[in-house]
């Protein structure tokens, strides 16, 4: 689970999403025709329906593609112990697979209108709800619940809020990080109640 992106199937699909991605980062989903992704992968209409009937077609194999370190993520921590160690691999683990599919989470941030109403969008709601219950004790108070939503949030927000601020773009992502393990360690041990 390095921060190279994972290998993506066949070249001409590989080249349609990352130029449908762009278009989409540019002028927004629902602006974005297929046409408009054929003229500018240079290629026709016909050859582009050959691999994708669909823009939600294209936007699936993108997400599946760059989404696929989130579900080996969540495959190993179901296996792994409930300790303090193993919450901090799994936000360590979960940055890095942000930072390598940065593109489609800019994409779902800044189109999160049409990310609701496409087929990946209850999909990746569930997926963070699982992550979350990877992070967060069985039985943990309502305050500890949001601290480990808001360690997620936090590593999103690094990314995407930060983008524009300046600094080095990995620092940013490890400063997000911090703030989210110190979120899910004081939901693990909150120490004494007042």
């Amino acid at each position: 689970m390095g921060s190279t992106p994972q290998p993506r199937r066949g070249n001409t699909r590989q080249r349609i999403q990352d130029v449908a991605l762009e278009l989409f980062a540019e002028q927004g989903y629902e602006k974005t025709s297929l046409r408009e992704i054929a003229e500018r992968l240079q290629v026709t209409k016909a050859a582009l329906y050959y691999h994708f009937k669909t823009k939600d077609d294209i936007l699936s194999g993108i997400f599946e593609d760059l989404n696929r370190p989130l579900e080996e993520l969540l495959e190993w921590g179901r296996e792994q112990p409930r300790t303090l160690e193993t919450k901090k691999e799994i936000l360590v683990r979960y940055s890095e697979a942000l930072k390598a599919a940065a593109p489609l989470f800019v994409f779902m941030q800044e189109n999160q209108a049409a990310v609701r109403d496409l087929s990946i969008g209850p999909t990746m709601k569930q997926r963070v709800v699982a992550l979350v219950d990877l992070i967060k004790e069985p039985d943990a108070p309502l305050t500890d619940q949001v601290r480990c939503f808001t360690a997620l949030f936090a590593m999103h927000a690094g990314m995407m809020a930060l983008r524009d601020a300046e600094g080095d773009p990995e620092e940013k992502r490890e400063a997000a990080l911090e703030v989210a393990i110190e979120l899910v360690t004081k939901a693990h041990d909150p120490g004494p109640t007042a």
